[in-house]
């Protein structure tokens, strides 16, 4: 059964998203020490996280980029703050989804439910990648060739996971942002391009050949098959 770990000061709300979630066939786990909020959901290790950002004594966003630094569990921030700064800012420190209060329990229900099963296909994939020689750990976030290995940022895990999974395939610009991020909404496209540029220094450090990660004019980036 999918536990879903509620971070809400409000009880009424948090007893009412509980009961919500319970008849949907979810466990929940409800945390009100917000000042160890952080702690509580990792012990917890739920398999999506609602969170609200107006906490007393604790700021949500800081929960959010926390949680975040340790954990790729699903985040959905539930909050009355309705406007675009709060949206932006909750979404680039990790969060996967932002609802408005009041919300729309058909809607919540289903967000979380795409966000669990999205999760639980990711966790479920092999730990390692290998192509051409090439051995992407994604445990360690190491890549390794002929001896020789090189720690990996998170964005540069995700970039090469997904053009080592789609080797011999063109993978446009905008696809590896919404990889990354979910939206390119909120994507600088020059950060993809200094990722990008960062992951062949790292890749050619260890004695892999400039070619293996190419860039098509126009169209995007691959792996030769």
């Amino acid at each position: 059964m999918p536990t879903v770990c509620i971070i809400e000061d409000d009880s009424t709300l948090r007893d009412e998203l509980a009961r919500l979630l319970e008849l949907d066939g979810y466990e929940t786990r409800v945390c009100t020490d917000f000042a160890n909020a952080t702690r509580d959901i990792l012990d917890a290790n739920p398999d999506c996280v609602i969170l609200d950002l107006g906490l007393p004594g604790a700021d949500g966003q800081s929960i959010c980029r926390d949680v975040r630094a340790r954990s790729e569990v699903p985040i959905i921030v539930l909050t009355a703050m309705n406007d675009e700064f709060t949206e932006v800012m909750s979404l680039n420190l990790g969060a996967h989804d932002f609802i408005a209060k009041p919300y729309r329990p058909a809607v919540l229900l289903a967000r979380i439910a795409s966000l669990v099963k999205r999760h639980a296909s990711a966790s479920a994939e092999a730990s390692t990648i290998t192509h051409n020689g090439v051995t992407l750990d994604l445990g360690t976030s190491e890549v390794r060739y002929q001896g020789q290995s090189a720690e990996l940022t998170r964005n540069e895990q995700r970039i090469l996971a997904l053009l080592m999974r789609n080797a011999g395939t063109i993978i446009s610009r905008q696809e590896i942002m919404c990889d990354l991020w979910e939206s390119d909404a909120f994507v600088d496209d020059n950060t993809l391009t200094v990722n990008i540029n960062r992951l062949r220094k790292t890749l050619g450090s260890i004695g892999i050949a400039d070619d293996f990660l190419q860039t098509r004019r126009s169209l995007g980036y691959v792996i030769a098959a």
